[in-house]
């Protein structure tokens, strides 16, 4: 790019083509088939200090990756240099930088620039952005990259704001605050609790984990690549790409356990009880953590020391309700009272509450969150009706429980970028998916959906919507049936 659109970057006022929000993996994967696409008039923003989206963002000890590293990486560009089997939060955060470095993005992105309000104006057919300080915005074509897991998730509990320690979440992880000999309270026992309890249980006093509802827990075959094969996957890139492809493959057959075929639901399960069995010897404490529903209701976590975590003798779990948080303590609805010095959350994120603190106003003055009210939903998950050239990356019903969603990112990216072909082929600036259009996908969802675990296995998750129940979340179906849903887009869809 020229040295002059470098400048206009980094103006108080920028007119771009595309603006991309969030550079995380999302925003990077369509910044780049940009680039290779030969198009220059783009702006990536970023409200983080660096790029890299939750993997700058999330650095709890023992932060890392549940998808092996060979599968969560851009099948454009292969690292034959991933150290462990499945990456921690440091390995992947490097690897989206040396991307971003080396497909010449950077000097599109503008960082601590937080999306505030985007309208549409009809008339000239394009975003009007508002973004960081005092930012304005004019783009033809705004995408979002912001994902789902970056705005965490507080618990509602009596007395919590009166508590006088430390309190933090795991994706605001104060690293000031020392643990040593302390009384630490974890609130949550999800994909991120599972990680760090294990790595703080050692250094604390006394470790209290309150757990809500167990999860199913499988183990996880991780460990370090050697550098033979290391030097393999980098003299013989077919070799990794055939390991790549094996790995896929492995993992889009667990989908069937999601999609109703209990016999895979029960051989997983089998796995996971045999799995607490082993490394839980205490009778009590295993009833504690074998849950009642089935598998894949919840999200399905993988480790090897959570269990062995628990079985210390300075670890309690407490599956008791919570029925008050106090200055210096936490009361369970038993009355039994525990003394807290810190107080951890491993709530998650708000999952199904999208584009928190944004403005987003399409056609006829909608505001998206007054559109989404009866149900977050959009075609392919990608594009919604009544907001012209607006495009989302994982959004509603494109997550994934069984392989990596950086799959579903490419699949999305490859669609919008077929339907910025589509536009400049017919000579037309704007297009905007048929109302028609999204309800034949939304009802088809919610179709497919009544079938799935995920409905009908037992529980409520973060997948559903907290008002209505509806999974607005993940895709009812295998990864390889949405790359063929979104091959390109067809010009009946939209007007």
């Amino acid at each position: 790019m020229t040295e002059q659109a470098t400048t206009n970057h980094h103006s108080p006022e920028v007119t771009v083509d595309v603006l991309i929000v969030g550079a995380g993996f999302s925003g990077l994967c369509i910044a780049i088939k940009l680039q290779q696409a030969g198009t220059e008039s783009f702006l990536v923003i970023e409200k983080g200090d660096d790029i890299g989206g939750t993997w700058h963002e999330n650095r709890y000890p023992g932060c890392a990756c549940d998808v092996p590293s060979h599968l969560y990486c851009f099948s454009f560009e292969p690292n034959p240099d991933w150290n462990r089997m499945y990456a921690g939060q440091a390995e992947i955060w490097e690897y989206l930088k040396s991307c971003a470095k080396r497909y010449g993005v950077l000097p599109h992105i503008r960082l601590k620039t937080r999306l505030r309000e985007a309208t549409w104006d009809e008339a000239k057919g394009v975003w009007h952005v508002l973004a960081g300080e005092g930012l304005t915005i004019d783009a033809r074509v705004l995408v979002s990259g912001m994902g789902a897991l970056h705005v965490p998730s507080y618990p509602e509990l009596p007395g919590l704001a009166r508590f006088a320690g430390p309190s933090f979440h795991s994706a605001t992880w104060n690293p000031d605050v020392k643990l040593e000999g302390k009384s630490v309270a974890v609130i949550g026992t999800g994909a991120s609790a599972i990680q760090f309890v294990p790595q703080i249980a050692p250094r604390t006093g006394k470790l209290y984990v309150f757990q809500r509802t167990p999860a199913w827990i499988v183990p996880k075959p991780d460990f370090s690549i050697s550098e033979k094969w290391r030097q393999r996957f980098r003299r013989i890139p077919v070799v990794m790409w055939a390991f790549r492809k094996f790995l896929f493959w492995q993992h889009e057959f667990r989908v069937l356990a999601f999609l109703g075929h209990r016999w895979m639901g029960r051989f997983l399960e089998r796995i996971a009880l045999k799995n607490l069995e082993k490394r839980i010897k205490d009778p009590k404490l295993r009833a504690a953590l074998t849950p009642n529903y089935a598998l894949g209701c919840k999200r399905v976590l993988f480790s090897n020391d959570f269990y062995s975590a628990l079985t210390r003798p300075n670890a309690e779990l407490v599956s008791e309700g919570i029925a008050e948080v106090r200055e210096h303590s936490i009361v369970t609805k038993d009355g039994v009272e525990r003394p807290v010095d810190v107080l951890i959350y491993g709530t998650g994120f708000r999952v199904t509450e999208p584009m928190i603190a944004v403005r987003l106003v399409g056609r006829g003055g909608v505001e998206i969150h007054d559109a989404w009210r009866e149900r977050m939903s959009a075609f392919l998950g990608v594009t919604v009706s009544g907001f012209p050239n607006f495009f989302i990356l994982l959004g509603p019903n494109t997550g994934l429980g069984h392989n990596s969603v950086v799959l579903m990112i490419e699949a999305q990216v490859r669609y919008v970028m077929s339907c910025l072909k589509l536009m400049r082929r017919r000579g037309q600036k704007v297009m905007n998916l048929r109302p028609e259009t999204q309800k034949r996908f939304v009802d088809e969802v919610v179709e497919r959906l009544s079938h799935t675990v995920w409905q009908t296995g037992g529980c409520r998750s973060w997948y559903q919507d907290q008002k209505t129940g509806e999974n607005t979340t993940l895709w009812p179906g295998s990864v390889v049936a949405y790359m063929r849903r979104t091959r390109s887009a067809a010009a009946r869809d939209y007007e």
